[in-house]
């Protein structure tokens, strides 16, 4: 049998195996950096552009073999594209659809530990290449009873090793998101927490049940049917869903109508979540849309699901609304509830981080102001970048001692602004529908 030479034979399980593998990365990052200012003496107009290309390809590299966790950072921090050198994105975003897949004797592994049996013993048909392969598990296409399916298997030790693999991704993160070590402890906590989730794959499509059914009445939104029988503790059997991920749709140049029932479908799809279920698929990177006929969107991955508790979501939205006319205390209140400020503060920072977090809030609530909200506008998210940017060069967040913001802002920022990423994409013009209660 011919090996597909793109395969992975085998992934660097044990915890020394996988520091070796950060630390020759962190060593070929260093020798780029010496010979970038090595270039510098010669050339000194040279800009980093040429340094940063080589790094990101370079640690994207070996997360790619990693897979897990050190991958799916990376996915995120693409997503976050104010945080990173634009080399970084571009490779970074790679992420979302092409890690290299395992070979098949590792698929067959699995489903022996599960099922007892091979992929070929279940199934009457099954692809013996991943036709998908993503951080924490690759996708094959299988047949049965008729049915055409989506196999997802997770890749082996991942969950394993979560943890130890964010200690070793902190040092990158420190220095390509220019955060303090305060802020991004707070921040990995809570990422650690939603990977471990990701890699619970009974809990996932508990959750895809749940919210599939609760979003089975928005129109123009598909949903896969899911297979208790055929999936597993890492394994995942639902149906296949056709059709082409949002960037090839895109590439065919669907009319600006097309454009918009997509968009109104995400815009719907994510409203209902986080205002009525108040849990929300907060992972909204291309890869995990489908467009198929008729522009009916289809949703295929429910890893990563964030909870809203209900005191955050009072406060966050309440700082949303369009004229805020709240009593200077009961805002205060609010700047304190989702620690955006502290007792620790002094006067003249408490003063500049509530100006900044109005801010940033009013600017991601743009869209909530209007009835109808046009996603093309680029100047919309120029002004996010720039602000991302004042807000990260600016010394009082570099001096500050402590985290800024409630964790559970992560994860919902995060949701909103892949949203918008994926509606500018679109250039979608959209019903931007709200809660009685924001109007």
């Amino acid at each position: 049998m011919a090996v597909n030479l793109n395969e992975q034979e085998s992934i660097p399980v044990s915890k020394v195996q996988r520091a070796a593998k950060f630390i020759s990365t962190g060593a070929k990052v260093g020798g780029n950096y010496v010979k970038h200012y090595a270039k510098k003496v010669v050339q000194p107009g040279l800009d980093k552009e040429e340094l940063h290309q080589s790094n990101a390809s370079d640690i994207y590299k070996s997360l790619s073999q990693l897979k897990g966790s050190a991958l799916k950072v990376a996915q995120m921090m693409s997503m976050d594209k104010n945080l990173l050198p634009r080399a970084y994105q571009d490779k970074f975003t790679m992420a979302q659809y092409s890690a290299p897949p395992l070979s098949y004797p590792l698929v067959v592994k699995t489903f022996q530990k599960y099922f007892g049996k091979s992929p070929d013993q279940i199934y009457e048909t099954f692809t013996r290449s991943a036709v998908n392969a993503a951080s924490i598990g690759q996708v094959h296409k299988a047949t049965k009873d008729g049915k055409t399916l989506a196999v997802k298997i997770q890749y082996p030790g991942i969950a394993d090793s979560v943890s130890s693999d964010l200690k070793l991704v902190r040092p990158f993160a420190l220095r390509l998101l220019n955060m303090n070590e305060r802020e991004l402890d707070h921040y990995m906590a809570e990422v650690e927490e939603k990977l471990l989730e990701e890699t619970d794959y009974v809990l996932e499509v508990k959750r895809s049940r749940e919210i599939s059914s609760a979003c089975s009445h928005i129109p123009n939104l598909k949903f896969p049917v899911y297979y208790d029988e055929y999936s597993a503790e890492r394994i995942i059997t639902m149906d296949w869903i056709n059709g082409q991920h949002l960037k090839e749709w895109l590439e065919t140049d669907p009319s600006q109508e097309s454009r918009n029932q997509i968009g109104q479908a995400l815009w719907d799809f994510y409203h209902h979540q986080v205002h009525n279920l108040k849990q929300v698929h907060a992972d909204p990177h291309p890869g995990n849309f489908i467009v198929q006929e008729n522009d009916q969107l289809g949703i295929i991955d429910f890893g990563c699901v964030k909870v809203i508790p209900e005191d955050f979501y009072q406060g966050y939205f309440a700082l949303i609304k369009k004229d805020l006319l709240i009593k200077q205390e009961e805002l205060d209140q609010i700047f304190y509830d989702l620690e955006f400020i502290s007792d620790k503060d002094t006067e003249e920072e408490k003063a500049y981080f509530k100006g900044v977090f109005r801010e940033m809030i009013s600017l991601l609530g743009k869209p909530f102001h209007v009835d109808r909200f046009d996603f093309a506008d680029d100047g919309f998210f120029e002004q996010i970048f720039q602000l991302g940017d004042r807000i990260s060069n600016d010394k009082m967040f570099k001096k500050s001692r402590q985290a800024r913001g409630s964790r559970h802002g992560l994860y919902i920022n995060r949701t909103y602004f892949g949203l918008y990423n994926l509606l500018n994409q679109l250039r979608a013009e959209v019903d931007t529908t709200k809660p009685d209660w924001l109007k």
